[in-house]
């Protein structure tokens, strides 16, 4: 299994492999992350490694207010995280490459990632400006019939769009627009779905590609026949842009 040392950049969402992430850094933490991909050439990868919160705060407190009105201001790479960071964490992340990393006059960066592979934590240091971690990449396996699960999932999700969309709406996707790689399906659903964190968690973790599909399959018509009984369709407007992991 090969293990990598990356940039680790912890998020209340969860990054899929082919997704794209746009992100507005403005911690010092981060800053110095930025700092430090853009001295890596042009033509190699700018890889970090993103993981979804368990338990601590996106974005540190570093004055009251910022984020809660009662926290105490906090500083350093494990700022927010406690003392332990890898507790903190979920232990599966996903790469993510850097196709853009545009410093503003204030020092903030405005960067724009897509996410590549699926990594399993094995440990976290925090004794440099950020942190960083061990990454043990995991194996993409397609499981047994993938191919008509990723078929399955598709009409599935088609039904879903439009539950979301309202019946006289336009789907978001018609079937030109929707892939037919079951990996690829996969990935795009589970971004796609509005889901909450821990349920995109174990679809980003499951052991191989058909069993990915096969909650998916579960999680659509079970979000359908909730929403078909609806009196009203929250949040429909989601329906409605591009799929985006923020």
């Amino acid at each position: 299994m090969t293990t990598v040392r990356l940039p680790l950049f912890p998020l209340n969402s969860v990054l899929f492999p082919g997704l794209v992430l746009p992100l507005n850094i403005f911690e010092e933490r981060y800053r110095a992350m930025m700092r430090d991909l853009l001295k890596t050439p042009e033509d190699e990868p700018r890889r970090f490694a993103v993981v979804a919160i368990r338990d601590g705060h996106e974005v540190a407190a570093t004055s009251p207010g910022m984020p809660d009105q009662t926290a105490v201001p906090q500083r350093g790479p494990s700022a927010g995280f406690g003392d332990e960071p890898l507790k903190a964490f979920h232990a599966v992340g996903c790469i993510a490459d850097a196709a853009t990393i545009r410093e503003r006059a204030d020092g903030s960066f405005e960067v724009l990632a897509t996410g590549t592979t699926r990594v399993r934590l094995a440990s976290v240091d925090a004794s440099g400006a950020y942190l960083t971690a061990d990454l043990e990449e995991l194996p993409e396996e397609p499981g047994e019939e993938a191919g008509a699960l990723a078929e399955g999932v598709l009409r599935a999700f088609r039904q879903y769009q439009k539950r979301l969309a309202g019946a006289r709406e336009r789907s978001l996707a018609t079937g030109a627009d929707l892939p037919d790689e079951p990996s690829v399906v996969s990935y795009l659903v589970a971004a796609a779905a509005m889901l909450d964190v821990p349920a995109k968690q174990r679809l980003l973790q499951a052991p191989d590609i058909a069993s990915r599909l096969r909650e998916e399959l579960t999680l659509l018509r079970a979000e359908t026949a909730i929403i078909r009984n609806l009196p009203s369709l929250p949040a429909s407007e989601l329906t409605r842009g591009p799929t985006s992991l923020n």
